[in-house]
């Protein structure tokens, strides 16, 4: 059973920047794709970004094109959230999650998941 660990949410003022990672217990990613996707209380689960882990191409929804970056570094088997001028409409559990091919936004396409870590601005 895969399980991926993320970590880096915390609490921020709008504006501020934070980076959020995501690595695979035992060290080494095994996906196809890595994405990353937010929930806030009461409402539904939001694509954020994914990215092919072999090549590194990534793929954004809206909301976060021109503001998050996602990246991975394959030798530690590590993906990144970077995520710029935070907004308190970005406050959200956020999760990463492991596709065995090209999901993208689509969350059914992914097969394991991450606890999330909880990422709150204040304005």
């Amino acid at each position: 059973q895969v399980q991926l660990i993320e970590s880096g949410g915390r609490s921020v003022q709008a504006g501020d920047s934070l980076s959020l990672s995501c690595v695979e217990s035992g060290g080494t990613f095994s996906g196809y794709g890595m994405g990353w996707f937010r929930q806030a209380p009461g409402k539904e689960r939001e694509f954020v970004a994914a990215i092919m882990w072999d090549n590194g191409n990534p793929l954004y929804s809206i909301t976060a094109q021109g503001r998050f970056t996602i990246s991975r570094d394959k030798t530690k088997g590590t993906g990144y959230l970077q995520m710029n001028n935070l907004q308190p409409e970005d406050t959200a559990k956020y999760f990463c999650a492991s596709s065995p091919v090209w999901s993208g936004g689509y969350w059914r396409g992914y097969e394991s998941w991450g606890q999330g870590t909880q990422v709150t601005v204040s304005s």
